[in-house]
């Protein structure tokens, strides 16, 4: 029976130790806590200590009046080695009139007309989708537009004129381009 009540006695110590650690760790928990609550009222009630300070006007970083010194040392990083003949030439006065050269681009042919060298390459790749409340949705390759009348389109033409025609609507550019409703739907 000896051997039954000294492993009793064992179990419960080793219980006992258990529940201590239980204690203790709970204690701190319950500290912490509560020091996490106080310590901001702790700063609040008590600014003065853990505020920022402010200096005082009559100190100042200005240095104390007194007579100037003359410099003693120069440091080597300061000294060139150098002479008169290296020093930049000063440069000479530029001459005020300006000069320039014209393109002959849009010159008059020797048959009047008004030509460019290199037109704009093809017709402009956009659609017109929809027409509504005098603005209109275009979509060319690199995505949807708004436009109304004067802004300026994927062909670098503007937009002349939104009108309706045979019960769909068109968009005229300033190039005389017409693009034609493809949605079918459309408000006036």
């Amino acid at each position: 029976m000896s051997e039954k009540n000294n492993q009793e006695a064992a179990a419960q110590s080793e219980e006992a130790r258990s529940r201590l650690g239980d204690k203790i760790l709970v204690a701190t928990g319950i500290t912490l806590a509560a020091a996490s609550a106080f310590f901001p009222w702790y700063v609040f009630l008590n600014a003065d200590k853990f505020g920022i300070r402010t200096e005082a006007l009559g100190r100042t970083r200005d240095l104390p009046p007194g007579a100037a010194r003359s410099v003693v040392t120069v440091s080597p990083l300061a000294m060139t080695d150098s002479s008169k003949d290296d020093w930049p030439k000063p440069v000479e006065p530029m001459d005020a009139l300006t000069t320039a050269t014209t393109s002959s681009l849009g010159e008059t042919r020797k048959d009047a007309n008004l030509q460019e060298e290199q037109p704009f390459p093809g017709r402009g790749n956009f659609r017109l989708l929809h027409v509504a409340n005098g603005r209109a949705l275009i979509e060319d390759g690199s995505g949807m537009y708004m436009v109304r009348v004067g802004s300026v389109l994927p062909d670098n033409s503007k937009l002349a004129t939104l009108e309706q025609r045979g019960g769909k609507w068109v968009i005229i550019t300033s190039s005389g381009e017409v693009y034609q409703d493809t949605g079918g739907s459309a408000r006036p």
